[in-house]
C-alpha cells in the first residue's frame, strides 16, 4: 500500500511538471498562443471597485487560480470616474483626465495613482503576484476631454503635436456624431485619416505601456459599434510598443464571422455576444454562436503577434453586482430597468445590491463546460473574496481546463437524440425542432451584417404621386409587403454641434412616416444582453451617425458602423438539445451532451458516429462522465444519458 502511494505521488508530480513545461512552451510561442484566463471586476462591483478591493482579489486570484492557468486581472470600466453623488455608469463631468485628454485613474478610489503615476502601482504589486494587469478602455475620446479641446500629445516629439504650423487639439480629432451608441455622454470616434487623430491613440497606449499594462480591453468599437478605422490603428500602435499587451475588444453584439474575419488577425480576443449575465435565456443564447464561429475556423487563428480567439465573454458566477446597474441608462424610464434601482438605492452609490449567481448547478455546469468545449477564453467575474467551494470547483476542473487548452477538432456533433418520457424522439440534426414541445418564435427584424454579404443588397427605391421617397426591403415572399421607410436629407447639426458637414453629402436620415420626426437607428441606445436581439430603434431626429444612411447599388450602409442593414427573420428556440465533440491531446476523446429543454431528457449518441466525425477507426471504447463520475466500463453500441433540465453531460472516451 504504501508502495503504491508513493508511486502515485511520483507519477502526479511528472505529470504536473510536463503540463507545467508544455503551459510554458506554449506560452513562448507568442501572445495569447493559449486562451487566456483570468479575472475582471465587471460581474461583481460594476465600475465602483477601489484599489483595496482590486488588490484583495487579485491576491487571491495569485493564490487561489494562478495554479489552474488564471493569470489576467483587469479593473473594467471607469476607472477614471469618480465616485460621488451623480456619477452613474453614463453621467457627464465626473471623469478625471491630464492635460493631454487622456483618463486617468480617480485619485479618490486610486490613491496610488496621485502625483501621474496613474497604474504604475498597481500594476507592480500584480506582477510582483506573478499575475499580469489588464485595463478598460472605451473608443477614441472622452466627451469632457473634447469639449476641453485638450492639445494632442507627440510622444516621438514630447510635446503638443504639430502639423501643417499648428498645434493639434481634441476638436480637430473627435468626431463628435460618432459617440458611443449607448453612451452618449461617454467617448467619441476619432478621425484616424488625420495624423493629429493617430497621435492622440498612439499616445493612449504608450501610456498604458508605461504603467506597466498586460491586456487592453478596447469597448465600443465591435459588433454593431463597429469601428475598423480604430481597431487598425491600434492594432498598430501595439504591434509597434515594446511591452506586449493582449488586444481584446468587446462586446460583440450582432457579431458575425464575416466580420469578425477583417479583425481576428489584427487583435488577440474579441466578444462574438452582447453581455452576458447569470440568466438561462443568456447561456442558451450562445450555442449558435459557438456553433457559427467553430464553423468559420476562427478559433486559435493568428492574431496580434500571436493567436486570436472569440471571446463568449465572462463567467457571471458567485457573488455578483445587479446587471442593470452596469448598464449605461436609456433615454426613458422604460428603456433601462437601472433608473428603478439607482433611485431606490441612490444615484451615484452604485454599491449593491449584490447576490449570488442566480443559475443553478445545472446551468452553471452548462455554461463552463460550452466555453472549455469552444475554447473560449475563461474570464470569472465573481467576487474573490466570496468565492464559495462550488465555483472554485467549476473554475478548476482538470477535465474542462484540459479541453479549454488542449483539445482540437472542436465541434458541434449533430448525431444526437433525445426523448422525453412519452419516448418520442428528435434529431440535432434538425435543430430538434419538435414543435409540440419547442416553442419557436420567428421574428422579423432589421439587422446589420457585412457590406460584403451579398445578403445585404436587397434595397430599392420607391417615388411616389407626392414626390415622397421610400427606400424598401423587397421580400421574395409575395405573402408579405415590402417593409418601407421614408427618405429625407440627414439634419444638419444642431447649434454649437460639432460635425464633419462635407462628410454628410448624400446621406439620409429614415422615418417611419413622412411627417414623424422619429428616425431608425442602428445600433440600440442602451448595453444589450447576450439573449437580447439587435434590431435598431427609433427616437427623435438628430445628427448622430447612427441615425445617417447611406443607399446605393441595392444597399443601405449606416454611417457609425459602416455595416449594412438586412430584413432578417430571427427564429427563438426555448428548447432542444445539443452536443459538442472534441479530441485530447493523448487521444481521448470528449462529448458533451446538453439539455436545453425544461424537462429531463434521455440523450444518446452512437459510438459509430462519434467516430466517423473525427475519421477514427476505432470502434471499442470505454469512459466515464465528469460530473456524475459514473464509470461507463466498456461501450457497446451506443452513450445514453439522462440528462436534468438545462444541464449536460460531459464524457471523456477511449478508444481502441
Amino acid at each position: 500500500m504504501i508502495l503504491k502511494t508513493y508511486i502515485f505521488i511520483i507519477f502526479t508530480a511528472l505529470f504536473l511538471h510536463w503540463e507545467t513545461s508544455e503551459t510554458k512552451s506554449q506560452g513562448n510561442i507568442g501572445r495569447a498562443s493559449l486562451p487566456p484566463r483570468g479575472w475582471n471586476s465587471y460581474d461583481s462591483f460594476c465600475w465602483t471597485i477601489t484599489e483595496e478591493e482590486f488588490l484583495q482579489n487579485a491576491e487571491l486570484v495569485a493564490q487561489r487560480l494562478k495554479p489552474h492557468g488564471y493569470e489576467y486581472v483587469v479593473v473594467d470600466f471607469l476607472w477614471y470616474r469618480k465616485k460621488t453623488i451623480g456619477a452613474y455608469t453614463d453621467s457627464y463631468g465626473f471623469d478625471v483626465f491630464d492635460e493631454w485628454g487622456r483618463m486617468v485613474p480617480d485619485p479618490g478610489r486610486w490613491p496610488s495613482s496621485q502625483g501621474g503615476k496613474g497604474f504604475s502601482e498597481v500594476a507592480g504589486k500584480v506582477h510582483s503576484m506573478g499575475l499580469k494587469f489588464g485595463i478598460h478602455v472605451m473608443r477614441g475620446l472622452s466627451l469632457q476631454a473634447f469639449n476641453a479641446n485638450t492639445l494632442i500629445l507627440d510622444t516621438t516629439m514630447g510635446k503638443a503635436y504639430e502639423e501643417a504650423g499648428r498645434q493639434w487639439r481634441a476638436q480637430d480629432i473627435g468626431i463628435k456624431e460618432r459617440t458611443c451608441a449607448w453612451m452618449k455622454n461617454g467617448f467619441m470616434s476619432v478621425n484616424t485619416k488625420l495624423g493629429a487623430g493617430r497621435a492622440f491613440l498612439r499616445s493612449l497606449y504608450q501610456q498604458y505601456a508605461d504603467w506597466g499594462v498586460d491586456f487592453v480591453k478596447l469597448d465600443c468599437v465591435f459588433g454593431d459599434d463597429l469601428d475598423l478605422d480604430e481597431i487598425i490603428v491600434v492594432s498598430e500602435v501595439l504591434n509597434e510598443l515594446s511591452r506586449p499587451i493582449i488586444y481584446s475588444l468587446s462586446p460583440g453584439t450582432n457579431a458575425k464571422p464575416i466580420i469578425a474575419k477583417e479583425v481576428s488577425g489584427l487583435v488577440n480576443m474579441y466578444r462574438v455576444t452582447g453581455d452576458d449575465w447569470d440568466t438561462w435565456e443568456d447561456v442558451s443564447a450562445h450555442f449558435n454562436v459557438a456553433r457559427d464561429f467553430i464553423a468559420a475556423n476562427l478559433v486559435g487563428v493568428k492574431g496580434l503577434k500571436g493567436k486570436s480567439w472569440p471571446d463568449l465573454d465572462m463567467l457571471p458566477l458567485g457573488w455578483l453586482t445587479e446587471a442593470e446597474l452596469c448598464s449605461p441608462l436609456g433615454q426613458n424610464k422604460e428603456e433601462n430597468p437601472a433608473r428603478n434601482i439607482i433611485l431606490r438605492f441612490g444615484a451615484g452609490s452604485n454599491d449593491g445590491p449584490h447576490r449570488y449567481c442566480r443559475l443553478n448547478l445545472d446551468e452553471q455546469r452548462t455554461q463552463v463546460t460550452l466555453w472549455s468545449m469552444v475554447r473560449s477564453p475563461l474570464i470569472f467575474g465573481g467576487d474573490m473574496r466570496k468565492l464559495d467551494d462550488a465555483t472554485f470547483s467549476l473554475l478548476t476542473n482538470p477535465t474542462l481546463l484540459e479541453i479549454n487548452w488542449f483539445s482540437s477538432n472542436n465541434m458541434e456533433f449533430h448525431y444526437v437524440t433525445g426523448s422525453f418520457s412519452s419516448s418520442r424522439k428528435h434529431s440535432l440534426s434538425n435543430h430538434t425542432e419538435d414543435k409540440e414541445k419547442i416553442n419557436v418564435l420567428e421574428t422579423r427584424v432589421l439587422a446589420l451584417r457585412s457590406c460584403k454579404d451579398v445578403k445585404a443588397n436587397g434595397w430599392s427605391t420607391k417615388v411616389l404621386d407626392n414626390n415622397v421617397e421610400k427606400v424598401c426591403w423587397e421580400e421574395n415572399s409575395k405573402r408579405k409587403a415590402p417593409f418601407c421607410l421614408n427618405k429625407r436629407e440627414a439634419l444638419s447639426a444642431s447649434e454649437g454641434e460639432m460635425i464633419y458637414q462635407h462628410q454628410n453629402l448624400g446621406r439620409l436620415h429614415l422615418l417611419v412616416t413622412e411627417r414623424t420626426e422619429l428616425c431608425f437607428g442602428a445600433s440600440s441606445n442602451r448595453k444589450l444582453t447576450a439573449n437580447e436581439i439587435s434590431r435598431g430603434s427609433f427616437s427623435r431626429c438628430r445628427s448622430h451617425a447612427n441615425q445617417m444612411w447611406e443607399n446605393y447599388n441595392g444597399t443601405l450602409m449606416n454611417s457609425y458602423s459602416g455595416l449594412c442593414a438586412i430584413m432578417n427573420f430571427v427564429r427563438a428556440s426555448s428548447g432542444g438539445i445539443r452536443s459538442w465533440l472534441a479530441t485530447g491531446r493523448r487521444g481521448e476523446i470528449y462529448l458533451a451532451f446538453f439539455n436545453l429543454n425544461n424537462q429531463v431528457t434521455k440523450m444518446s449518441a452512437k459510438i459509430s458516429d462519434i467516430t466517423n466525425a473525427i475519421h477514427a477507426t476505432s470502434s471499442k471504447c470505454s469512459g466515464t462522465e465528469v460530473w456524475s463520475g459514473t464509470n461507463l466500463g466498456a461501450i457497446k453500441d451506443s452513450i445514453s444519458m439522462s440528462v436534468n433540465a438545462h444541464g449536460c453531460a460531459l464524457f471523456v472516451l477511449n478508444c481502441t
